[in-house]
């Protein structure tokens, strides 16, 4: 495609499963898909990217010796307002926002990147309300003039949905 505009662009879901993954390798996945780098006709300043969905987020893993000694930390901006948590913390409170707070790192910092994390939905354990966005239906093999599959060897067109385990 040479010009791409916001109607041609086509959504899928992914479905990625975080158990036993590490962290910063997921999330730079997760945000190639966001972001749209994935697809032949990415566009900077278009918001080309899929939808994520990611289970098992209280399973994932940290390299090295992260798991002990990194912090996240924010200021409330008033004097003595420094709000530190360690990961074990916040895997017991709040296991998606490891995985947001990565992702967030890795995208634009701009309205088109609010728009791209709007596309993350992240569960700590596997159930999820997406299960219908996954299910996917078998069809006989058409080519695009119309024939029918016994010509054809390969399937034509993506799948609806991607499971990435």
């Amino acid at each position: 495609m040479k010009n791409v505009k916001p109607k041609d662009i086509k959504r899928n879901w992914h479905l990625l499963d975080a158990k036993n993954k590490i962290l910063g390798r997921l999330a730079s996945e997760i945000s190639l898909i966001l972001m749209g780098k994935n697809k032949s006709y990415y566009t900077p300043y278009l918001d080309t990217g899929d939808y994520v969905v990611v289970i098992n987020a209280k399973e994932i893993v940290f390299s090295g010796k992260k798991e002990r000694q990194k912090q996240y930390w924010h200021h409330s901006q008033y004097p003595g307002g420094m709000h530190v948590k360690s990961v074990s913390v916040l895997r017991n409170k709040k296991p998606e926002e490891l995985i947001r707070h990565a992702v967030g790192g890795m995208i634009p910092k701009t309205k088109l990147g609010k728009d791209m994390m709007k596309k993350l939905f992240i569960f700590s354990n596997s159930n999820h309300p997406y299960q219908d966005k996954f299910a996917t239906t078998e069809k006989p093999d058409e080519h695009p003039g119309g024939e029918s599959g016994s010509k054809m060897h390969a399937k034509s067109g993506p799948p609806p949905a991607v499971a990435i385990k």
